[in-house]
């Protein structure tokens, strides 16, 4: 495991928040449009704390997503006023917590705060564990080029290239292979 366990559950969340953005796939579909959308999010990616279901969380949850998309157009070093920034609009107050079936880890906001405000944290907490551990290079875009989704490299050697959001590893490969096959018949 390259981090602890709610650093990257934390990250996993980040990233597909993100890759709900309408440029990140082929697709142009933007996946966060809806109450109904934010509600299958949260089903993949629990968060502890109050929840108004309205139109305003709705839109301050969208609102993150850039902010944290700027976090995968820059390196280490140009990643950390963005990061800062956000905990300090956060109000950051880390602690530590136990509850469910989770072991002690970290709460930065209060249970009262605000759903983007706990989501926007809870991933500037996780990118502080990215950037103290020096691995900023697991922050990626997807390799595939029609795909500008985002991920967090896992991996243990860390050789991944492709997103998770839809087959761009697949289909990289068989491109590649097409291409092979139509030089060795030229």
């Amino acid at each position: 495991m390259v981090f602890i366990h709610d650093t990257e559950v934390s990250l996993r969340a980040a990233a597909a928040l993100v890759n709900t953005l309408p440029d990140t796939d082929t697709s142009g579909v933007d996946r966060l449009q809806t109450q109904a959308d934010l509600a299958a999010y949260l089903a993949e990616f629990s968060y502890t704390g109050a929840f108004r279901r309205d139109a305003a969380e709705l839109t301050a949850v969208r609102a993150n997503r850039s902010r944290l998309r700027a976090l995968w157009d820059v390196d280490r070093d140009r990643a950390v006023p963005l990061v800062n920034a956000m905990l300090r609009d956060g109000r950051a107050l880390p602690q530590l917590v136990i509850h469910d079936q989770f072991d002690w880890h970290i709460h930065a906001t209060a249970p009262d705060a605000p759903l983007a405000m706990r989501m926007l944290v809870e991933s500037a907490m996780a990118f502080v564990d990215v950037i103290r551990s020096d691995a900023w290079d697991r922050v990626r875009v997807c390799a595939a080029d029609d795909c500008e989704s985002v991920y967090v490299d896992f991996s243990k050697n860390g050789s991944k290239r492709y997103c998770d959001t839809g087959n761009c590893g697949n289909r990289m490969n068989v491109n590649a292979y097409r291409r092979r096959k139509a030089r060795e018949s030229a």
